[in-house]
């Protein structure tokens, strides 16, 4: 409020503007500041692996997306009602961008997001297991409002992981939403898990509440070129 007065001080038709006009800007640009800091805070621990934003989606390129469904989502109230979400499809869909996009969305609606790679959670929560960290991590994991799973499916499971992976989600059934994106159908999740018992326990926590968005053909990264700069090439990121 200090800096937002000093800024009024230099503006020629200050004085004209009356002291409850003053105040109220002076308030507005405090208010606009703490809620940028926050929003900050949550983008930082949310760890989203793209800079991504429902607004920059590409809905043009043929791939089954459609853009009512996103914009149902883009309101949250899947999150408020701990909702699930599922997005699949195949490599280069752009499934990470949708995921972050919504993970992104969340963090300006003020919920608590966090995104992380299955494979990795999986590998962190052995090593908490060890440690004595396990029970602190699950604890941190059911605070977070949104849990946005990558990578569903890329890698093999141990009966141990399933056994961790329900412990989660029984955990987050009915208090938080968890959104997870996977190469795989949903109709091979349950060969995918091994495990029948414990297939039936994780898909009955995470499908049968979920939004489901199921994307289809080429690989969007095929649009894009190599940029070619002094004989080094890259690509852009998928939409």
């Amino acid at each position: 409020m200090l800096r937002a007065y000093q800024e009024q001080q230099q503006l020629p038709d200050c004085q004209a503007l009356s002291f409850e006009e003053r105040l109220g800007l002076l308030v507005d640009r405090e208010l606009t500041e703490r809620a940028n800091r926050r929003l900050a805070t949550r983008l930082r621990f949310a760890r989203l692996r793209q800079d991504a934003c429902l607004e920059d989606i590409d809905f043009r390129h043929p791939r089954g997306l459609d853009r009512s469904v996103m914009l149902g989502l883009a309101d949250c109230r899947w999150i408020a009602h701990h909702d699930n979400c599922l997005i699949v499809g195949p490599t280069g869909a752009g499934k990470t961008y949708l995921a972050c996009a919504l993970g992104q969305q969340a963090c300006r609606e003020g919920y608590s997001v966090r995104y992380l790679r299955l494979p990795r959670l999986l590998s962190e929560l052995t090593i908490a297991r060890g440690d004595g960290r396990y029970p602190r991590v699950l604890a941190s994991l059911l605070r977070t409002e949104l849990i946005v799973l990558d990578d569903w499916g890329t890698a093999p499971l141990a009966p141990e992981h399933c056994r961790e992976l329900l412990e989660i989600l029984e955990d987050r059934y009915q208090r938080r939403s968890t959104l997870v994106a996977s190469q795989l159908p949903v109709a091979n999740w349950h060969q995918y898990l091994g495990d029948p018992t414990l297939a039936d326990a994780i898909l009955d926590r995470l499908v049968h509440n979920a939004h489901t968005i199921t994307l289809k053909g080429e690989s969007m990264r095929k649009r894009h070129k190599p940029l070619q700069s002094n004989g080094k090439s890259g690509t852009t990121g998928t939409k």
